[in-house]
C-alpha cells in the first residue's frame, strides 16, 4: 500500500487539508496586521526551527505510515456499528419507521446529530485523557509540546489515536444505526467535499490556528459556544490544561464546569510541569516513555 503523508493536504476530511490552511493564513495575516506587535513570534526562526517544531515534523510523517499500518486494520468502521444497532434495534423492537419527515428534514436532522454527537463524545474522550492517569501518560504527548504548529495537532501517541479512531466509529455508527432504523438506508448528510458541512465551516474559521501563536478570541459571548484557536492555546498551558476540553463546541465545557475564557488570561507558559517535559524531547520517548511510565507506576503500587 502506497502511504503519502503530503495527501493529508488534499483530504478534506484532514485538519491539514489546503482549503483549511489558506483560511488559516489568512485570519493570521489579518489578526497580525491588525496587531503588529506580535509579528515577530510568529515569523521568528525560533517558533518554526524550535526543537519542538522540528520533532512535530518528523512525527506527523511516522503516525501518516503508523496509522496506514497499524492502527487501521485494527478498528472496526462506523458501518459496522451502524448495521450492528440497527440489527440490534429490530431484534428488540422489530420493524418501526416514523413518517412525517420530508427527505430534507431527515438530512437536517442527520447532519445536526451527528455533528453534536461526535462533539460531545469528542469532549468527554479528551477530558478522560485528562483525568485518568493511565490515559494522561499517553496524551502528555500532545501537551509536550514546547511551541505550537499546525503539525502539533498530529503530536498524538498511537494509543490516544486509536481511542479517537474507536470514538468516531462508535459515535457516528451509533446515530447512523438509530436513523437506519427509524428512517431507512436512504439517509445522507449535508456535505461540503463529502465533509459534514457544519465540520467543514467550523475547520473554515481558524481551526488550525488552534495550534499556533497567533491569539484570536471570538470574544466573552461567542466563547461560552464555540471554542476559539486563543482558548485551545490556553489549554496547552500549565496552568489551564483541566479546561477547554471542547472540540469545536465551547457549550460542553460551559455546562460541565470546565470553560476558560480568553479574556483576562495572563502570558501562557505551554506544555506540562518541568519533571515531565524533560521525558518528550525525542522520537522515541514520545512514543515508548508513556508504556515505561506506566509500568512504574503499577510497579509502585502493586509490587
Amino acid at each position: 500500500m502506497e502511504i503519502n503523508p503530503l495527501e493529508y493536504l488534499l483530504n478534506p476530511n484532514k485538519r491539514i487539508f489546503w482549503i483549511f490552511l489558506l483560511s488559516s493564513l489568512l485570519i493570521a495575516l489579518t489578526y497580525l496586521w491588525l496587531n503588529p506587535r506580535e509579528k515577530r513570534i510568529n515569523f521568528s526562526k525560533k517558533l518554526w526551527l524550535h526543537p519542538s517544531a522540528i520533532l512535530d515534523y518528523g512525527y506527523f510523517v511516522f503516525m501518516a505510515f503508523f496509522k496506514v499500518l497499524v492502527i487501521f486494520p485494527i478498528l472496526f468502521g462506523a458501518k459496522e456499528v451502524a448495521l450492528w444497532v440497527n440489527a440490534a434495534l429490530l431484534g428488540e423492537y422489530g420493524y418501526t419507521r416514523l413518517e412525517g419527515f420530508s427527505y430534507a428534514q431527515i438530512m437536517f436532522i442527520f447532519t445536526l446529530s451527528l455533528f453534536i454527537v461526535s462533539d460531545f463524545t469528542r469532549y468527554w474522550l479528551h477530558r478522560f485523557l485528562h483525568t485518568m492517569p493511565m490515559l494522561w501518560e499517553f496524551h502528555k504527548v500532545h501537551h509536550s509540546a514546547k511551541v505550537l504548529n499546525p503539525l502539533t495537532f498530529y503530536r498524538v501517541h498511537p494509543v490516544e489515536s486509536l481511542l479517537f479512531g474507536l470514538r468516531y466509529s462508535l459515535s457516528i455508527g451509533l446515530v447512523s444505526g438509530v436513523f437506519i432504523f427509524f428512517f431507512g438506508a436512504m439517509i445522507d448528510i449535508y456535505d461540503i467535499l463529502g465533509v459534514n458541512i457544519l465540520a467543514f465551516m467550523f475547520s473554515l474559521i481558524g481551526s488550525n490556528l488552534r495550534h499556533s501563536h497567533i491569539r484570536l478570541g471570538f470574544g466573552e459571548k461567542f466563547e461560552k459556544f464555540l471554542i476559539s484557536p486563543y482558548q485551545h492555546q490556553i489549554h496547552h498551558s500549565k496552568h489551564h490544561t483541566d479546561t477547554n476540553f471542547g472540540g469545536f463546541l465551547a457549550i460542553w465545557d460551559w455546562i460541565f464546569g470546565t470553560l476558560t475564557l480568553s479574556k483576562g488570561v495572563g502570558r501562557l507558559k505551554l506544555g506540562i510541569n518541568s519533571d515531565d517535559m524533560k521525558n518528550f524531547g525525542n522520537f522515541q520517548n514520545l512514543v515508548f516513555f508513556p508504556f515505561f511510565a506506566i509500568y512504574q507506576s503499577f510497579k509502585k503500587h502493586f509490587f
